[in-house]
C-alpha cells in the first residue's frame, strides 16, 4: 500500500480525494507509524511511516482508503518517565482526533506502557502489543442532511435548563423502541421532547457525550463509568449511546430537538483524560506525546500534577493541547451545531503555570473565535488544584454552577438556620458574585439539586448516604448533603410526612424557578426520581439511576407544578432580568422600587429583622416597566415562609398602586392558595406564594 507525504492540517484522519489524509501532532516522538485494521480484526493488517513532518506535525496520505477505515498509531520515542516521556510503540494509540471509535477497552495487561507488576512505570517496559485490547478509531463521513437546522438561539434571561443523563433519561421510557432506549435516537423521540416542552425546557444540559471507558475497579466489580467523566476521545461521541448508528444519530438528535426550539449543551471534561495517573494505561495522550499533553510534577515528571482528582491534569499552557481543545468545541458547534458547553472543573483549563487566569489565552481564545464567542459557556468554577475554588471569577459571557446558592437553599428551607440575608442575596441573583461589569443575573446557574448527589425527592428523604451499591463501603460521594428525612429516614408510609416532604419539594423548585439567574432542573426531579439514598451514582448504570417514567403519571401534579413554574417565569420579564436591580430605579405608575424586601408587616426589612434568628419569612417585590408601554408596570409580590408557623402578610398598596391595579392575585403556591382579607394574606407555613399585581379592567 502506497502512503504519500500528505498535508500537516487538518488534524486526524479526514477524506481526501480518493483518499485519506492523516496528521498527528507529536513534539518529541522520533517516528509515528500509521496501523490499518479490517473490520474486527484484532491486529492490523498494514503499517506504513508517516512519510511527512511539518514543525512537530506527522502527516501522511493513503491513496484508495475511504470513511470507514479502522485505525490507529503507534508513535515511537523514548521511554524515559523520568524525563516525562512514555513512548512504547508496543501499543496501539488512539487518534485524539478521531470522529468515531470502533471496540471497546480490554483490561489487559499489555494496555500498559510499563510491566504491571513493577512498583514504579519507570522500572520496566512492556512489550506486548495492547492492539487486541484498545478501541481503533474510524475515518468518517461527515456528509448530513440538516434540512435547514437553526439554533433556537433561547434569550440568556429566558432560558430554564434540563440537566440529562443521556442513557438513563430514556433507558426505561415504555413509549420507546427498546432498541434505541437510552440513545441519541430515544432523547430524540416525540414522547420525549413533549414531555420537555411541558415543563418549560428551553436547553437540554447533557451529561458528557465524548467517548468515554469504564475504570479498571469498577469493571472488576461489574460496574461501569455510567456518568462518562473519563474521557478517551473529545471528537467522537460515545459509542453506547449511537445504537449501531455513527455520528449522524447524534446530529439526528439535535435536528429534532432545534426543531421544537429546545437547545442543546454538552458537559464536557477537559480537565483531565481517562488514562489516569502515572500508574494509568498508554491508550492515547501519553503515548503520543505524554510531556506535552498532561501537567507533569516538576521536582518528578514521572507524577503528574493531578488538579482533578482522577490522576491528572490536562495541560492546556501548552499551545497544541489548547489548540486541540478549541477545534473539539469548534468541531462539536459547527459540525454537530450545538449551542454551548458547561466545563467540568472549568479553573484547571485556565491555569497558567500554577495559578487561575481569569485573562488567560483559554478565555482570549473562546472570545476571539467567531462560533465560540456566540456560544453558551457555563463553568463548573472549581478544581482540587491550589485556590481552586473560582465562583464568580469567570470573564463576562460566562455562566457559573453556582453551589453556594445550591447549599444556601437547603439551609433556608430544610435545615431550619438564620440564612435570611444569603437566602436574599441568592434569591436575588448573587449580586455579590456576578455584578460585574459585562455579568448579569443569568451569570448564576441556579439549582437544588444535580447529577452530582441526591435528588430534590432524597433530599428531602434521607439525611445519610446509601451508597453500599458502589462497592466503596459507603465512604464515596459527599458526607454533607443538607437534606432533612423530616423524622423518618428513607421511604415512608406517613401520609402527613409525606405531605411534609413533597411540600419542601415544591418549595425547592418555586425557589429555584422564581430567582433571578438561569434556573436548572435535574432530570427527574419532576416527577419525584429517587435513587434510594446512593447520592454518587456514577458507576449505576440500572434502574438506581434510570428514570422510571410511570412516576410521569403518578406524579403528574409535580408535573404539571413545573410546567406552571415555568410558564409563570416566561410570563413576567421582571423574573427574568439581564441586569442586577438594587433598589434605586422606581416604576413608572407605583413608584415601587426595581426590588424590595419586605417583612410581615408589608414596610421595608429592617437590619435588626434581617439578623434575628427567628426571623424566617421574606417577602421580595420586584417591579419594572414594561418594555414596550412605558406606562405600564410588571409587579410581582413573592412571599418565602420557611417559617413553622403561618405568617399574616400585608400586601404592598398605596395611592399610586390602587390607581394603576386593582388589587393583588395569588398565582402559585406551594401549600395552598392563601387567603386574602384587605390586603392581609395568610400565608402557610413553610410555603411559597406568588402573587400578580392585577390591573384595572383584567378579566383574570
Amino acid at each position: 500500500m502506497r502512503i504519500e507525504a500528505g498535508t500537516a492540517q487538518p488534524l486526524g484522519a479526514h477524506v481526501a480525494g480518493d483518499g485519506v489524509n492523516f496528521a498527528l501532532f507529536s513534539a518529541h516522538a522520533e517516528r509515528v507509524e500509521l496501523c490499518l485494521f479490517e473490520a474486527g480484526a484484532a491486529r492490523e493488517s498494514t503499517r506504513l511511516s508517516l512519510p511527512g513532518r511539518s514543525g512537530e506535525v506527522w502527516h501522511g496520505r493513503v491513496p484508495g482508503l475511504a470513511a470507514g477505515q479502522r485505525y490507529g498509531y503507534r508513535v515511537h520515542g523514548p521511554y524515559e518517565p523520568g524525563a516525562g516521556h512514555r513512548f512504547n510503540a508496543h501499543k496501539l494509540l488512539l487518534d485524539p482526533y478521531a470522529r468515531a471509535l470502533d471496540g471497546a477497552l480490554w483490561w489487559s495487561p499489555a494496555a500498559y506502557g510499563y510491566r504491571r507488576e513493577h512498583p514504579h512505570p519507570g522500572a520496566g517496559f512492556d512489550c506486548r502489543d495492547s492492539a487486541p485490547f484498545v478501541p481503533r478509531a474510524v475515518v468518517v463521513d461527515p456528509a448530513f442532511d440538516w434540512r435547514g437546522d437553526a439554533r433556537p438561539r433561547i434569550a440568556p434571561g429566558a432560558r430554564v435548563i434540563y440537566e440529562a443523563h443521556v442513557r438513563g433519561l430514556t433507558r426505561a421510557h415504555p413509549a420507546l423502541d427498546p432498541a434505541l432506549r437510552g440513545s441519541f435516537q430515544g432523547l430524540a423521540h416525540p414522547a420525549v421532547i413533549a414531555h420537555l416542552k411541558s415543563l418549560g425546557v428551553t436547553t437540554v444540559e447533557l451529561l458528557p457525550v465524548h467517548a468515554f471507558i469504564d475504570d479498571d475497579f469498577l469493571v472488576r466489580q461489574g460496574l461501569v463509568n455510567y456518568w462518562g467523566y473519563n474521557t478517551l476521545g473529545y471528537f467522537a461521541p460515545e459509542p453506547r449511546y449511537l445504537a449501531g448508528a455513527g455520528p449522524e444519530a447524534f446530529k439526528s438528535m439535535v435536528r429534532a430537538l432545534h426543531a421544537a426550539g429546545i437547545e442543546v449543551i454538552l458537559d464536557v471534561v477537559y480537565n483531565h483524560s481517562a488514562e489516569g495517573s502515572h500508574l494509568g494505561p498508554t491508550l492515547s495522550f501519553r503515548g503520543i506525546d505524554n510531556a506535552s499533553y498532561y501537567r507533569l510534577d516538576p521536582a518528578d515528571p514521572t507524577h503528574y500534577l493531578d488538579h482533578t482528582g482522577c490522576g491528572n491534569t490536562l495541560d492546556l499552557s501548552h499551545p497544541q493541547v489548547l489548540a486541540m481543545v478549541l477545534d473539539s468545541l469548534r468541531y462539536w458547534a459547527g459540525e454537530m451545531h450545538v449551542d454551548g458547553f458547561r466545563f467540568d472543573l472549568a479553573t484547571a483549563l485556565a491555569r497558567g503555570a500554577q495559578d487561575f487566569e481569569p485573562q488567560g489565552r483559554f478565555f482570549y481564545a473562546i472570545a476571539a473565535d467567531p462560533l465560540l464567542r456566540e456560544l453558551t459557556m457555563i463553568a463548573e468554577p472549581w478544581d482540587l488544584g491550589p485556590h481552586g475554588y473560582r465562583l464568580g471569577g469567570f470573564p463576562p459571557g460566562w455562566s457559573e454552577w453556582n453551589d453556594r446558592y445550591r447549599d444556601t437553599m437547603r439551609r433556608f428551607w430544610l435545615g431550619n438556620e438564620p440564612v435570611l440575608p444569603e437566602f436574599a442575596r441568592r434569591v436575588h441573583g448573587s449580586a455579590d458574585l456576578f455584578d460585574h461589569p459585562g455579568r448579569g443575573p443569568g451569570a448564576s446557574i441556579n439549582f437544588a439539586a444535580s447529577h452530582d448527589g441526591f435528588t430534590l425527592r432524597d433530599l428531602v428523604s434521607f439525611e445519610r448516604r446509601r451508597n453500599e451499591a458502589n462497592g466503596e463501603d459507603n465512604r464515596d460521594g459527599h458526607r454533607e448533603n443538607l437534606g432533612n428525612n423530616h423524622g423518618v429516614e428513607g421511604p415512608s408510609e406517613d401520609v402527613p410526612l409525606e405531605a411534609r416532604r413533597a411540600r419542601a419539594v415544591r418549595n425547592l423548585l418555586a425557589t429555584v424557578f422564581l430567582s433571578l439567574g438561569t434556573p436548572m432542573l435535574l432530570a427527574g426531579d419532576e416527577m419525584g426520581r429517587t435513587q434510594h439514598g446512593n447520592n454518587n451514582a456514577y458507576c449505576q448504570d440500572n434502574q438506581t439511576s434510570w428514570l422510571d417514567w410511570t412516576l410521569a403519571h403518578a406524579q403528574r401534579e409535580l408535573v404539571d407544578f413545573v410546567g406552571r413554574l415555568a410558564r409563570l417565569r416566561a410570563r413576567h420579564a421582571v423574573l427574568r432580568r439581564r441586569h442586577f436591580a438594587h433598589g434605586e430605579q422606581h416604576g413608572p405608575v407605583t413608584g415601587f422600587a426595581d426590588v424590595q424586601w419586605l417583612g410581615a408587616g408589608g414596610t421595608a426589612m429592617t437590619e435588626h429583622a434581617w439578623h434575628d434568628p427567628a426571623s424566617r419569612c421574606v417577602g421580595m417585590l420586584l417591579s419594572a416597566a414594561d418594555d414596550t408601554v412605558r406606562e405600564r408596570e410588571d409587579v410581582v409580590l413573592i412571599v418565602f415562609n420557611a417559617a413553622d408557623a403561618n405568617v399574616s402578610f400585608a400586601l404592598p398598596a398605596g395611592d399610586a398602586f390602587e390607581r394603576a391595579f386593582r388589587g393583588w392575585r395569588c398565582v402559585l403556591a406551594t401549600d395552598g392558595e392563601p387567603p386574602v382579607h384587605e390586603l392581609r394574606a395568610r400565608i402557610a407555613a413553610c410555603s411559597v406564594c406568588v402573587f400578580e399585581a392585577v390591573a384595572h379592567g383584567s378579566t383574570g
